[in-house]
């Protein structure tokens, strides 16, 4: 069974945000998107307003949000608000959008961001890695959000879907304005990167990957062509591992692809190479105790792949947590599945936690 685990891991390494470079192959023909159990991730509600809104992180960067309101609160008030990041590689209008819609459908004022380098943010080259940059903008969000006349500023909180789930994390331990902190089919793209699943990647492996990156860095230092790294794959055959299939499910058809300024699906999920190992400095569940005692949640599949990352964060945390199964659920089942998303139970855990 664990040589099996470790074949099937190593081959994800080929395919998946695990640190392997792949070049970006030619779109396909796309399949029928599955929009089943109520795929729903371009939902828009007639009782919440959105607005796209700007401000700058510590680094002078342009952050792109949207600003969810619902239509019947006390603007005279001092409210609640939620910031909600999007997955790895991916814009706001993915996933993001969707879950601050359905907060603010439930009284919360929620920001929707696309992280720096990705969607409408700035930063160059486009599809950049910085783990630090990405934590950044969380806190900038909540710069901008404590600083709206309507919010309370003693109760914001974060939602971090896939890979931004790390990033929340990484920005909480050293801002505590953030007072809750929820995680969705999370990935640690630390150790998805330096370990791939189920730890199948070994150290020889990982230098190979580091040292391919650095011998890229002089093809693009001298003008030569920039390579994207990992993601998800353009074109199914026989061959394509259901992992990568629940991707493109969502990523390369009708359900969830979305062209924004600044991101293109050729390039979706897709970062470059040479930064992509930077991932392997970064170790967002370290000191994650620190963060107590603001509560956290972390929501996860039953039968999602990236489960192991969640079931890490919790056992490192400290009181108060909860770990979230979703019967049923995959990976990416969590990314805009309305009907199975536990939006009930991030809406008890805010509105217990932001008082």
């Amino acid at each position: 069974m664990k040589t099996s685990i470790i074949t099937r891991s190593l081959h994800l390494l080929k395919t998946l945000a695990l640190g392997v470079l792949l070049s970006v192959a030619g779109v396909g023909v796309a399949s029928a998107a599955d929009m089943s159990n109520g795929a729903d991730n371009f939902y828009k509600s007639d009782n919440v307003t959105m607005q796209r809104v700007t401000f700058k992180n510590q680094y002078n960067m342009k952050v792109v949000g949207n600003l969810f309101i619902p239509k019947d609160f006390n603007q005279n008030a001092k409210n609640p608000a939620i910031i909600v990041g999007h997955p790895m590689g991916a814009v706001k209008e993915q996933s993001a959008n969707l879950y601050a819609t359905k907060m603010a459908e439930q009284g919360f004022v929620t920001l929707s961001l696309d992280l720096s380098f990705w969607g409408e943010s700035e930063g160059l080259p486009r599809n950049a890695v910085s783990p630090d940059i990405y934590a950044e903008d969380f806190s900038a969000a909540v710069d901008f959000l404590g600083t709206r006349p309507f919010v309370d500023r003693e109760r914001i909180g974060v939602i971090g879907i896939c890979g931004s789930g790390s990033f929340a994390i990484s920005a909480a331990k050293i801002d505590p304005r953030m007072k809750a902190i929820a995680t969705v089919s999370m990935y640690d793209m630390g150790a998805a990167n330096r370990n791939a699943l189920h730890h199948s990647l070994s150290i020889e492996q990982r230098k190979q990957i580091i040292a391919e990156a650095a011998e890229q860095r002089y093809v693009e230092f001298t003008g030569g062509e920039t390579k994207y790294t990992s993601g998800t794959t353009h074109e199914l055959n026989e061959n394509t591992h259901p992992i990568q299939r629940e991707f493109y499910d969502f990523y390369r058809t009708p359900r969830g692809e979305f062209t924004s300024k600044g991101s293109s699906p050729k390039l979706t999920t897709h970062p470059t190479f040479t930064s992509n190992v930077k991932f392997m400095n970064f170790y967002p569940f370290n000191d994650i105790e620190t963060i107590s005692p603001r509560p956290m949640l972390f929501i996860a599949g039953e039968n999602a792949h990236s489960r192991e990352f969640s079931e890490d964060a919790y056992k490192l945390a400290a009181e108060p947590k909860e770990l979230y199964i979703v019967p049923g659920a995959g990976h990416v089942d969590l990314y805009d599945r309305v009907d199975l998303i536990p939006f009930a139970k991030l809406t008890s855990f805010f509105k217990e936690n932001l008082k």
